[in-house]
């Protein structure tokens, strides 16, 4: 712990994604004088934004659920999240289409989800009403409980393992659905959130069916002005408090002396003292990159280099001078394959010659986003790793794309290739080279079980004091609601570290 006699009240936060805006706004909000560092020329990490020839694409997160995590992070600053954000509710959630033509409006209305069910097995409209109470218990013990709790002990992951044990913890994702529901495209439509989150819905925790049970209990929403209002909201937020972002500044160095973070040094050379250093970049990165040239850094930089990570991304960034009357907002492609499909994704070796695809239109909801009749798009693919998959996506970057808008032309977006007006992707290398994350992971450390809670990367060092962490390599874990928990855990810390206390904890 910090030295409660002494104020600290300069802090460095690296990175800007959600996680690092989260915490920026928490800590300036309590006082603290907070800077962020962003590598890139614009604020949001993975939900960075692209322009081209009239479209705005949000770069990564797209679905937006439990609207009272960011309620809370503005609260905590004595603001309303309205004021800054429109936040636009999505309906259907998702539509499932699957590769033999059945489909699936995934809504937020429970008559339409029994027709639904009851048309692919009647016997499943009473299974899955079993696996929604099973999602609401996690959901109560995994998220509202334990979301924004740091695990710093073993004594912690002691107290809680009895429920998770309850729960079966121990089970993945689609065998705890699979034990409620004998449909197999049901199993597929109640499963796949994991992969939301880089998780494999055949070895992830089955914890993670919380995601079910948050969506249904706040809905799915869309910012208005794309993921990138929201960073832009956040941003604003954090410099109207005083707050300080410098973009385009890369942080080279986190200098350590005497296993404290004294500290940090920019790649012009430039080298600025703080009481305390979070970092929202990857953890790997922060370890065995930014902290080279400690111990601690190297030797828990190897450490986490060995775990298992998630998955990458392939996307494909595109928009078209028309519209399709019959599109949503969020589409999932489901492939031939599952089982066999997810398991080359997360094991390679190489990639496979079928894909499973998640569509997203925001000008469904938005159409400013793209110049009048037009439609803005991304369509990612999971691929694997570069740790799992030695594949030169400069070679086969552009191969894939033009597979995958010919798969979506055929399947679901006719005439698509006649009417492009801009392409552009994100392989593997982006993730890597343009995000620093390892192996090119889009969501860090895979979320198994035991890799998560105190198993995952901890929100404060174990022997740095005054060195923190927030995002998704950190507790609890990927997805917005997660990086933005982890925030609210570590500004915890933090606070409780500095002798802070009243509203600013909030």
């Amino acid at each position: 712990m910090l030295d409660a006699t002494k104020t600290f009240r300069r802090a460095a936060v690296i990175g800007s994604g959600f996680g690092g805006l989260a915490l920026a706004i928490r800590l300036q909000a309590a006082g603290i004088a907070t800077t962020v560092f962003e590598q890139r020329d614009k604020p949001g990490g993975r939900a960075y934004v692209y322009k081209d020839a009239g479209f705005t694409f949000d770069g990564g997160p797209t679905v937006i659920t439990d609207p009272t995590c960011l309620e809370e992070v503005f609260a905590a600053a004595g603001r309303k999240l309205s004021d800054y954000v429109d936040l636009m509710p999505v309906s259907p959630f998702y539509r499932l289409i699957w590769s033999d033509g059945r489909q699936f409006d995934y809504v937020n209305d429970q008559a339409a989800l029994d027709a639904q069910i009851a048309a692919f097995d009647p016997a499943d409209v009473e299974g899955y009403r079993r696996f929604f109470a099973y999602s609401k218990a996690v959901f109560e013990e995994g998220y509202l409980k334990l979301g924004a709790v740091p695990f710093l002990n073993f004594s912690d992951m002691m107290k809680a393992g009895p429920q998770l044990m309850k729960l079966q913890a121990w089970r993945s994702v689609y065998s705890m659905v699979a034990s409620f529901i004998r449909d197999e495209h049901l199993r597929e439509a109640f499963s796949f959130h994991s992969l939301l989150v880089g998780g494999n819905p055949f070895s992830t925790s089955s914890i993670y069916a919380l995601i079910h049970a948050l969506e249904r209990k706040w809905g799915v929403f869309f910012p208005r002005g794309g993921t990138g209002a929201l960073v832009n909201g956040m941003v604003k937020l954090f410099t109207d408090l005083g707050g300080e972002i410098r973009l385009s500044t890369a942080v080279d160095e986190i200098l350590v002396e005497q296993e404290r973070a004294k500290a940090v040094r920019l790649k012009s050379g430039e080298t600025i003292a703080f009481d305390l250093v979070a970092s929202n970049a990857d953890v790997v990165h922060t370890y065995a990159r930014l902290m080279r040239n400690s111990a601690r850094g190297r030797a828990e930089g190897a450490k986490l280099a060995r775990k298992r990570h998630s998955m990458s991304l392939f996307v494909v960034y595109f928009g078209a001078n028309r519209t399709w009357d019959h599109l949503q907002h969020h589409t999932v492609l489901f492939g031939p394959r599952y089982r066999g499909l997810v398991d080359e994704i997360f094991k390679g070796p190489g990639l496979a010659e079928d894909f499973s695809l998640y569509l997203h239109a925001p000008t469904v909801s938005d159409p400013s986003l793209a110049p009048p009749g037009s439609t803005a798009f991304y369509v990612l693919s999971p691929v694997p790793h570069l740790g799992k998959a030695d594949i030169d996506w400069e070679v086969e970057g552009p191969k894939y794309r033009d597979r995958i808008l010919a798969h979506l032309e055929a399947r679901l977006l006719p005439g698509l290739r006649e009417s492009l007006v801009t392409t552009r992707i994100l392989t593997p290398f982006g993730f890597r080279d343009e995000l620093s994350a390892h192996h090119g992971s889009a969501f860090s450390v895979e979320p198994i079980l035991t890799q998560s809670a105190w198993f995952r990367p901890h929100n404060r060092d174990d022997k740095i004091a005054n060195l923190y962490f927030a995002g998704a390599g950190t507790h609890p874990g990927a997805g917005v609601p997660g990086v933005v928990g982890s925030a609210k855990a570590t500004a915890g810390l933090i606070l409780a570290d500095l002798g802070v206390t009243g509203a600013a904890r909030a």
